[in-house]
């Protein structure tokens, strides 16, 4: 079980973001370690930037965490038709919400500690679940998050292999309150709009409780499965 402590070694990616920034002040009040990580230190335009900061984040981390995502940018945000599909914009997703976890993984996934549980961890969304898709819509963002949620279990089967200490999972933190979801909460309910520092706390609480068996499931703050 990777629980909080002065002990532990953490990695966040996107720590410059709302929920990121949340996750590693709540580590830190705790006495552990954070390497906060965003751009420029992390940047799709250099793909080794990746490779440089594992490099100097070490070995024996007890987690990492990808807390970067896109939903909306400028005047572009979700679709709402099918006809609003643009391949530039439906790229761009994917290299924000699929891409960026990829390369985390890949470089990161091998600087995991052996020695005890340890614990990487992406946070996706519940529209990326396809099970559970009953609305439609918001094609890229839903698409380029099955795709993380794909690329999360895929990579557990691996991990087992490689790392049987460790864990990867999926997780949704619920709909927080950052400028990534602020055009989209009118209709959410004021219980379930969560502050930053309450989301993070429902995260380090799911994390905590994981272990090697949880390796490959989706996850929503509560600690529920949500369906793939």
């Amino acid at each position: 079980m990777p629980a909080l402590t002065p002990q532990s070694r953490i990695v966040i990616l996107g720590a410059s973001g709302g929920i990121g920034s949340a996750l590693a002040a709540a580590a830190e009040a705790r006495g552990a370690a954070v390497i906060r990580l965003s751009r420029p230190a992390i940047d799709l335009a250099d793909p080794s930037s990746f490779a440089r900061a594992a490099e100097a984040a070490g070995e024996g981390l007890t987690h990492a965490i990808v807390a970067t995502g896109l939903l909306h940018r400028d005047r572009r945000g979700p679709e709402r038709d099918w006809r609003q599909i643009e391949p530039e914009w439906m790229l761009e997703n994917f290299r924000a919400n699929t891409l960026v976890p990829a390369l985390a993984a890949r470089h990161f996934l091998p600087h995991l500690a052996r020695d005890r549980a340890s614990v990487f961890a992406v946070l996706t969304a519940r529209v990326g679940s396809i099970a559970d898709n009953r609305l439609g819509g918001w094609h890229s963002y839903r698409a380029s998050k099955a795709a993380a949620n794909q690329l999360v279990k895929t990579l557990s089967v691996e991990l087992a292999r490689k790392n049987p200490a460790a864990a990867i999972v999926a997780l949704h933190p619920g709909t927080v309150d950052t400028p990534l979801s602020q055009p989209f909460q009118r209709n959410v309910p004021a219980e379930k709009l969560f502050t930053s520092e309450v989301a993070a706390a429902h995260l380090w609480r799911v994390i905590e409780g994981l272990g090697p068996a949880d390796s490959g499931r989706f996850l929503a703050w509560d600690g529920t499965d949500i369906p793939w």
